[in-house]
């Protein structure tokens, strides 16, 4: 047997090095549903504790809304419960192409299709638009599941430091001669929370004939002035040739996502995106439920609104009571550590005072960044901010790094 005692072993020493590394990530187990307060069970086998939920993709506080419950019970009385099947086999339901219209008009582009997730759309897009004849051009920023994306693809991969236009322009430049050029970016970083410049990357693109694509999972629904995304943010509505974003985060928080944009491109990925053409299509009881939070959104910007108000207090709190931020104006605010244990730590006792917020280290962020990445919702009241500040800060008296520098806290930690 190839599995045997030492293969065994093998792995269990690679599991103990990254527990004595500081690195081993444990699971919580919440018995609620997803909102601004959670019951958790941690660690396993501990009891339920209620605590403010700081760092969900919860943005809009949808995933538990009772209009969106609603419309997907009506949507698996109506529609069943999957569809067992992929869409060039036994096609989709009206209710599928009503999402598809829905999203194209709610992000002004000229097309939608839909995918099982936003990974599986962003795993498919690259080797159905493009040849090895091609180039990709990636901010190094750029999520995991663009970088996983990419590697699938013949288009040749080149990449430009993080939203610095120079060099972008330098790589547009550098790849004159290929046929097609892909350039390719998060609208809003997911580890940091700031935003590409969608604007001068446009602009370089007219210039230089090349084609766009932004991920906008972490904005969809609440950045820009009436939720778009950050093509909203930056003015250049219609001019992204590509989107790609989620019904995982604040469309709802469940699962899909798809390719929107240029009609041609979303006709291609139909054609050849094997994530769409060998997985299931999306349950109707999802598409249900996106149905409704498009209702909820495009009609008023109550919940963004909030948002905003709420991220602005969240920041500022966190600011005044010196802690070390990432810059940025997005309702991802992370709180800088640098150190893996030391971020653990500080959720731990995080945890203690109610308040759940997960530590990140490497390999999620890059060696020395370790963070608690907070993430505000539109299901946040006052209340809830004012008393995770309070414990934010009590947590961060206790380990001495209120009003310290980047240097001071790695001084006496380590990075």
């Amino acid at each position: 047997m190839a599995y045997n005692d030492k293969t065994r072993q093998m792995y269990l020493d690679t599991l103990q090095g990254i527990r004595d590394a500081g690195l081993f990530k444990q699971e919580r187990f919440i018995h609620s549903p997803q909102a601004a307060d959670i019951e958790v069970e941690f660690p396993a086998g501990a009891s339920l504790k209620k605590v403010i939920n700081i760092c969900a993709n919860n943005y809009l506080g949808l995933s538990s809304h009772p209009e969106v419950i609603k419309a997907a019970h009506e949507g698996l009385d109506s529609r069943g419960y999957g569809m067992s099947s992929v869409r060039f086999i036994c096609g989709c339901q009206d209710i599928h192409k009503e999402l598809e219209a829905r999203i194209t008009e709610f992000l002004g582009t000229e097309d939608t299709v839909l995918f099982p997730s936003c990974m599986d759309a962003n795993a498919g897009v690259f080797e159905a638009i493009l040849t090895k004849d091609d180039v990709m051009i990636s901010d190094r920023l750029v999520h995991a599941s663009l970088i996983d994306g990419i590697r699938l693809a013949s288009a040749i991969h080149d990449t430009y430091k993080h939203n610095d236009m120079e060099h972008l322009e330098q790589k547009l430049q550098l790849h004159a001669d290929k046929r097609l050029k892909l350039v390719i970016c998060d609208g809003v970083f997911s580890m940091d929370g700031d935003t590409a410049k969608l604007d001068e990357m446009v602009a370089l693109c007219e210039k230089y004939n090349a084609m766009i694509l932004v991920d906008d999972s972490h904005s969809s629904g609440f950045i820009g002035k009436t939720g778009r995304g950050t093509h909203e943010k930056y003015g250049v509505v219609g001019k992204i040739d590509v989107i790609t974003t989620t019904f995982g985060k604040g469309l709802g928080g469940a699962s899909g996502g798809c390719v929107s944009g240029r009609s041609e491109l979303v006709e291609m990925c139909r054609q050849k995106a094997r994530p769409y053409l060998f997985s299931n299509t999306m349950a109707p009881v999802i598409v249900a439920g996106v149905l409704k939070v498009m209702d909820l959104i495009m009609h008023n910007t109550e919940r963004r609104d909030k948002l905003e108000r709420n991220t602005d207090f969240w920041r500022k709190g966190l600011t005044e009571a010196g802690f070390v931020l990432k810059e940025g104006d997005t309702p991802i605010v992370p709180v800088m550590l640098f150190n893996a244990k030391l971020s653990q730590d500080f959720s731990r006792d995080l945890f203690d005072e109610g308040v759940y917020a997960i530590g990140f280290f490497f390999p999620v962020v890059p060696q020395g960044q370790a963070r608690i990445r907070t993430q505000v919702s539109a299901g946040h009241e006052m209340h809830h901010l004012e008393k995770a500040l309070d414990a934010f800060i009590k947590v961060g008296k206790k380990y001495e790094i209120l009003g310290k520098t980047k240097q001071e806290i790695i001084e006496r930690y380590g990075n």
